[in-house]
């Protein structure tokens, strides 16, 4: 973007001081602004008329692509008829249908849906059900969360504990209490450029049991993880991981939580991270692909178990003192339903995986580019990760980013990682220019 076409850009724009963007460097942004105007299938549009690629979904959530018909006109039908209704003691037809068949897609045993806003809603929903459910059935002394150095959990006090990300910790105190982490799983010299899982790093699930040890299992409520860590760069979880980690729970009688709020719907080639990996957690954490994007909404799936354990008192008691004014909206829960109807009629999650070949061969294709020392990806979610400039971390992730936007792809950078979440309407084209894309931004660096 050339300095006159930044000056028109920002005299064609309202005054962008006001507004204190999240997670942007705001005075770059300010002096330099990258504004998208409308949206459609693959593509986003800016203000001054770019096309781009969206080769990460807005961020890993548009799995249907940007305004699909179905999604908006079912949106727009419920807010003529219904624009709220209250969450608390009320209820309408729309949620309920949401809640139904969100269970029947699931993976057997997690049957109860509860709904929330977003995914930091979502996991902070699950760490209370967890501390409640331990209460409820006479073992209040469970207290500890474990999650996971790498992790990341969304931006409230409960994730960002649990969550293993430290720019997103340091900031902040001390968080809560009685918090540990297993190490993360992540290792270049043993697995650089593996094609699916990981052969190695199975064993570091047996960390959680030295973990276990040094607090007593009697203290511990919950282990949270990612499937798929997505903001710390696309982590694949090492064969027999998973499965580890629901073996020691289950030993120790601590709930297993997903956080599945990037790795849901599609994205690995099949419903969730749990169906792909085979491992079914306690409970479940949702958002973005939940409602492609459209309207902001997250949810927890629990087991039977657990809800079974509130289902106690006298009748109309309230069971589980929690919720949001917003919990279940109905055009959430409109945009929701529409969403779950593309996925299925369009067969998009089949989709993912019928391509998920191409896609892992074009991105490993980006082996011996300059500064690649990293390619790993599964279903239609991959990370290209590059050598550190020294004394500038991100800086060179970032200047490929802006290289690619320039060039009409949007990619997703984590530190010096370059990430990719397409929508699951990607074709075969569009997977090309959007890897050719990133190497001619490798190449002029």
């Amino acid at each position: 973007m050339t300095d006159n076409t930044v000056r028109q850009l920002k005299t064609d724009l309202p005054d962008l001081e006001s507004y204190w963007m999240p997670f942007t460097g705001n005075r770059y942004f300010k002096e330099n602004p990258r504004m998208i105007a409308r949206a459609e299938g693959m593509y986003c549009y800016t203000t001054d008329g770019k096309k781009l690629l969206d080769g990460v979904a807005g961020l890993w959530c548009c799995n249907a692509g940007h305004c699909n018909p179905k999604i908006v006109e079912a949106i727009k039908a419920q807010a003529e008829k219904l624009d709220y209704s209250m969450a608390f003691q009320l209820g309408h037809p729309t949620v309920f249908e949401l809640a139904n068949r969100l269970t029947d897609l699931a993976p057997d045993g997690l049957d109860y849906a509860f709904f929330v806003n977003s995914g930091s809603e979502a996991v902070d929903t699950a760490l209370k059900m967890a501390l409640a459910y331990h209460r409820t059935r006479g073992d209040a002394a469970r207290t500890r969360f474990i999650g996971r150095e790498k992790g990341y959990h969304g931006v409230g006090f409960g994730g960002i504990s649990v969550g293993g990300l430290s720019p997103n910790r340091k900031m902040f105190g001390t968080m809560l209490p009685g918090v540990d982490h297993l190490p993360h799983t992540h290792n270049i010299e043993k697995n650089a450029f593996s094609k699916g899982l990981p052969q190695w790093g199975g064993h570091l699930a047996d960390e959680l049991e030295n973990i276990i040890a040094l607090h007593d299992a009697s203290t511990v409520a919950a282990v949270i993880v990612e499937p798929i860590a997505g903001s710390a760069g696309v982590l694949l979880p090492p064969k027999g991981y998973l499965q580890r980690l629901r073996e020691i729970c289950d030993k120790h009688g601590i709930l297993l939580i997903f956080d599945e709020v990037i790795c849901g719907f599609g994205r690995t080639g099949d419903t969730f991270g749990a169906a792909r990996f085979d491992v079914t957690p306690d409970l479940m954490t949702l958002a973005k692909g939940l409602t492609s994007g459209t309207v902001p909404m997250g949810g927890v799936l629990a087991s039977k178990h657990i809800y079974d354990t509130f289902m106690t008192g006298p009748d109309g008691a309230i069971e589980f003192f929690h919720g949001y004014t917003y919990s279940g909206h109905p055009l959430a829960a409109a945009a929701a339903c529409a969403a779950l109807d593309v996925y299925v009629d369009d067969g998009l999650f089949e989709r993912a995986a019928s391509m998920e070949g191409k896609f892992s061969d074009a991105l490993h294709s980006l082996k011996g580019e300059p500064n690649v020392i990293d390619v790993r990806s599964i279903g239609l979610i991959g990370a290209v990760e590059l050598e550190s400039i020294d004394g500038q971390p991100t800086a060179r992730a970032m200047s490929i980013f802006r290289e690619c936007y320039d060039n009409g792809v949007i990619v997703r950078t984590t530190g010096d990682t370059l990430a990719f979440s397409p929508p699951l309407i990607i074709n075969d084209a569009e997977i090309e220019m959007m890897i050719e894309t990133v190497r001619t931004a490798l190449r002029a660096q």
